[in-house]
């Protein structure tokens, strides 16, 4: 048996779960040692009692797994343990990573480092919706990637944000990786999968949707992520679970604000009373991890005085185009450009990074002094 086997084996076992086989691993040392050690040295290890010693040495009288591996073939699954390189790095780090990930599509061989997720309600106002879009479709163009839970409302458009702008973007599922819930989001999840993305969950294959599994995967949306962006949410909302999390995994949190008026916004409107960060646009999330992201190569003067090359994109040549050395509103830009307003922030936000241009005061943008003229 291979140390994934036995990974996938005991994310199978009742009552087990990760923080139990991390503490069994300390003492076993390989997952494969667990599954071959008497009730009596299980028993010695913290947190592992008569019951939970007695299902890990009967473990192949409920777990059929040679069945559970003929699946993932068949289905052209991926499985990833904590021990692989493309795990995620920010998920790793919380107190109950997952054991395994059971994934359709592609993981980042960097560890998904740059991640922001995206939650909200089900159901939602028509401004949430592109709230959630805007924020996703920005956040996609400048090279993160969106992490979202697959469910109605807010985690779709979040999802389809980030298609539209050509980014990344993961789906977090609360039920087996051959299941999809909601069933009308199926296309979604192919989109996803299809556009370099993922979709991903914990539990194993046949695992039906349950409201107890949506808290499991919602610490998976907030671990993978260095912040959670809650977009609109009501005071029962699970998004606030998500934040609740987040801020115990000790990750950043965001809050879009609402109308005062609207119960849609209570839970929102509550996080940025309780300290989340008031979130308008993109530029609120990037403000803070700016010193974590890639840097894109600035243009910078050569010894010569002629300044260095820098690759542009047909939308960001066009912008730049528009944007000169007096300051230039946002209005302006998309007049000129006949870009949509979203487009236009997401490639402002863009050139921002490239350190091409400065925003100003009042939503106002000039190229950037320093490279000269």
């Amino acid at each position: 048996m291979t140390s994934r086997e036995a990974y996938i084996a005991l994310n199978m076992v009742d009552e087990i779960g990760p923080v139990r086989v991390r503490a069994l691993i300390d003492r076993f040392a390989s997952p494969e040692t667990i599954l071959s050690a008497s009730r009596q040295e299980l028993m010695q290890v913290d947190g592992v009692g008569e019951e939970v010693a007695r299902n890990i040495t009967c473990w192949k009288d409920a777990v059929d797994l040679d069945a559970e591996l003929a699946r993932i073939e068949k289905a052209g699954v991926r499985v990833v343990t904590r021990d692989d390189p493309d795990y995620p790095k920010n998920l790793r780090e919380i107190y109950d990573p997952p054991l395994v990930l059971y994934v359709r599509g592609t993981l980042r061989e960097d560890g998904e480092a740059h991640a922001i997720g995206i939650v909200g309600s089900r159901r939602t106002s028509l401004y949430g919706q592109e709230m959630a879009r805007k924020l996703a479709y920005q956040l996609g163009r400048v090279g993160l990637t969106i992490v979202s839970g697959l469910a109605r409302g807010i985690d779709t458009c979040a999802h389809k944000g980030a298609l539209q702008a050509k980014g990344r973007t993961v789906a977090v599922i609360g039920c087996g990786i051959d299941q999809v819930y909601p069933p009308e989001n199926k296309e979604l999840a192919d989109q996803i999968v299809e556009k370099g993305g993922a979709v991903v969950t914990e539990f194993p294959f046949g695992v039906q949707p349950d409201k107890q599994h949506f808290p499991m995967r919602n610490r998976i949306i907030s671990g993978w992520s260095l912040g959670v962006v809650v977009v609109e949410a009501n005071l029962k909302s699970g998004a606030l679970i998500t934040a609740a999390q987040a801020g115990e995994q000790g990750r950043q949190v965001f809050a879009v604000p609402g109308r005062a008026d609207s119960i849609l916004s209570k839970g929102g409107n509550k996080l940025i009373k309780d300290g989340a960060k008031l979130t308008e646009d993109a530029e609120d999330v990037l403000s803070e991890f700016e010193y974590l992201l890639p840097q894109k190569p600035a243009a910078t003067r050569e010894a010569g005085g002629v300044r260095s090359a820098v690759r542009l994109s047909e939308l960001e040549a066009k912008v730049m185009a528009i944007v000169g050395n007096e300051e230039v509103a946002t209005d302006e830009v998309i007049r000129g450009s006949g870009l949509t307003s979203a487009a236009v922030s997401a490639t402002l936000l863009g050139l921002e990074m490239k350190r091409l241009i400065k925003q100003l005061p009042g939503k106002h943008y000039a190229r950037n002094p320093a490279l000269g003229q």
